[in-house]
This record gives C-alpha cells, sequence and structure tokens, in this order.
C-alpha cells in the first residue's frame, strides 16, 4: 500500500488569509496526484491545520499574528477540488503531527509514503521529518511539484534539508 499525505490544502494557505500565488499554482497538480493514487486504491490521507479563536494568545499566533485556519471557519476547510469524501483527516494544532504517524502505523504493508500540498518550509517539512524519524525503513518522498512554501527560496531551502535527511525530492 502507498500512502499519500495532503497536507495543508486549505483555503486560508490557498486563497484566504496566508494565500500565495505559488499556492495556487499547485491546486492542479495535487488534485491530479490525488486522483492518481485514489483511482488504484491506495490510500489519501488529509492534513487539517485547526486553530481556536484564541489563535493570536498561542506561541504560534505570537510569532504569526495571522489568524488563519479556524475551526470551521472557510479558511479551515480544504479546498473541495483535492478533497476526497470518506478519506481520513487528521487535524493538527501545530507544524507537525504524531496522529498522523500513528495513523500511518496502522496501516499494513506500506511501501511508500509521498507528500503533498502546504507550506513546504512548514508543515510539510515538518511532517516529512516526523515520518522519516517514525519509518526509516519506508521511503519517503516530496512531489515539489505539488508543494509550495511561503516564500520560493524557503521552500527551496525545505526541499534541500528534506533531501539532507534521505527524503527523496521529486518535481
Amino acid at each position: 500500500m502507498k500512502v499519500l499525505v495532503v497536507v495543508d490544502m486549505q483555503h486560508d494557505f490557498v486563497d484566504g488569509a496566508l494565500g500565495t500565488s505559488e499556492a495556487k499554482q499547485i491546486v492542479e497538480n495535487v488534485k491530479k496526484k490525488v486522483e492518481l493514487y485514489w483511482s488504484v486504491g491506495d490510500k489519501v490521507i488529509y492534513t487539517q491545520d485547526t486553530h481556536a479563536t484564541n489563535y493570536l494568545q498561542t506561541q504560534e499566533g505570537r510569532n504569526l499574528p495571522v489568524e488563519h485556519c479556524l475551526k470551521n471557519s472557510w479558511g479551515w476547510e480544504i479546498l473541495s477540488e483535492v478533497y476526497k469524501t470518506g478519506a481520513p483527516v487528521v487535524e493538527k494544532k501545530g507544524f507537525g503531527s504524531l496522529e498522523l504517524s500513528d495513523m500511518i502505523a496502522g496501516i499494513e504493508e506500506v511501501e511508500s509514503i509521498e507528500l503533498v500540498g502546504l507550506c513546504t518550509d512548514i508543515c510539510v517539512i515538518s511532517n516529512a521529518m516526523i515520518l522519516k524519524s517514525r519509518f526509516p525503513e519506508i521511503p519517503i518522498s516530496v512531489d515539489a511539484s505539488c508543494c509550495a512554501g511561503v516564500t520560493p527560496e524557503s521552500h527551496t531551502n525545505a526541499l534541500r534539508a528534506m533531501q539532507m535527511c534521505q527524503i527523496q525530492v521529486m518535481s
């Protein structure tokens, strides 16, 4: 079984509070990647950045004082064009998710794990590193054409960092 992790493809990161033109440009690529995995019966798991209304009082909120992904808001929703109804969603309150790694640990015979989504330099790299630590013998990859960072430079830096940690970067 191959696993595709779709990281935080939510309105606030694409066309909302923290949206970027680079994020908008990857939507079609992510949609195609999801279709590819889904069509052959592989596992697709989504993460969903999730914050409460006290976000600005949290450590993250003090460092990034832009309210985003407030639970049940429009910006919190995963883009409908990339979401497959019935696929599991892991709500995460921080950059990386231990719950995601636990979910993947419960899947029998995982051959590989691929990550796509937003933002390369924050949540994608955080989850990739957690998964690499949890599953050192499972090949882990990131598709650069299906990711975008806060800036193009930080996207490139994150891809290089992941490569150094033996995470395959595809484009």
